[in-house]
């Protein structure tokens, strides 16, 4: 997958299919617009992500969102589905002003050379945000591309949004999120040395610092799938600061894996919640500490084994 950052002067060489949107989470909306231009694909046509970095929201407030997903994962998420070209068009005082006529104009139309252009009902771009769905219908004929507009995906009688899956990892509803999201929550990251504590109560973990912009669940213990070397384990997680044994208030990933005894210092760990097992906690002692994580593992040996 070719990906083009922080240009506005770009071109690919043949017609495309474009699907623009912010893609924060790539839940069933947003697979039905990446499944239009993919079978636009079939033809010869390139499939091209048009999304925005740093996200509008991001960027009128003027600071890093939390979101669903970091910009690495949303880059492995493309290239798993098969899209061709991301890009991640630069959000700044200049272009934020650019007229929507001229936005599909000279980007769209223009420069990607678009026959289709896929979108939800409530896409917003250009001056104000004032680029919408109409807008985008009504220029199809004058620059010659196909319109879609995909209509909201429901649940529950819920519209399917990045904000309300927000709202359900908050609030601890991992299993709507999963469904929403058609697979597990999860959280990547390199695995760092720790203070090597589990290692010496002979739980060895493997700990990982999610990036800044990545939005957690509520602190405590998760029943996990991890991914490392290309190999699933079963496992438990702790997302939280460990304040039994950490003075600093730096959030992180703690991980057990289960039949695992390896090294995987400086290796990328994948780690998919699957249900929660209890709030994090701070205990009187290491030893009572040692003892609830030797009934956490037990706890997960039959999670996973009445998964089987």
């Amino acid at each position: 997958m070719r990906i083009i950052q922080g240009l506005t002067e770009f071109n690919i060489e043949g017609k495309s299919a474009v699907a623009i949107g912010k893609f924060d989470g790539m839940h069933l909306g947003h697979r039905k617009l990446i499944d239009e231009i993919l079978r636009s694909r079939e033809q010869g046509i390139l499939a091209v992500i048009f999304t925005f970095e740093p996200s509008p929201e991001a960027y009128f407030a003027g600071r890093t969102l939390k979101g669903l997903m970091s910009r690495d994962e949303k880059r492995e998420a493309f290239d798993k589905l098969g899209i061709d070209v991301l890009i991640e068009f630069p959000m700044n005082a200049e272009t934020v002003v650019t007229p929507p006529g001229l936005f599909i104009k000279d980007y769209l139309a223009g420069r990607l050379n678009a026959a289709v252009i896929a979108a939800g009902t409530d896409i917003s771009f250009g001056d104000k945000g004032a680029g919408d769905a109409g807008l985008l219908k009504r220029m199809a004929d004058v620059y010659g591309y196909r319109a879609h507009i995909i209509d909201k995906v429901t649940f529950e009688g819920k519209e399917i949004s990045s904000t309300l899956i927000r709202e359900l990892l908050v609030n601890g509803d991992i299993d709507k999120v999963a469904a929403l999201l058609d697979e597990p929550y999860s959280v990547s990251g390199m695995v760092l040395h720790g203070r090597r504590l589990g290692r010496e109560l002979g739980m060895p973990t493997a700990n990982i610092a999610p990036p800044e912009e990545k939005l957690l669940p509520p602190a405590g213990v998760y029943y996990s799938y991890s991914y490392l070397d290309g190999v699933k384990y079963n496992s438990i997680s702790n997302i939280g600061c460990k304040p039994t044994v950490a003075s600093e208030q730096t959030t992180g990933v703690e991980t057990y894996l289960y039949d695992y005894d390896g090294y995987a210092y400086g290796h990328k760990l994948k780690v998919e919640l699957l249900g929660f097992k209890r709030p994090e906690m701070k205990f009187e002692s290491v030893e009572a500490l040692k003892a609830q994580m030797a009934d956490d593992i037990r706890a997960g040996r039959q999670f996973h084994k009445k998964r089987q």
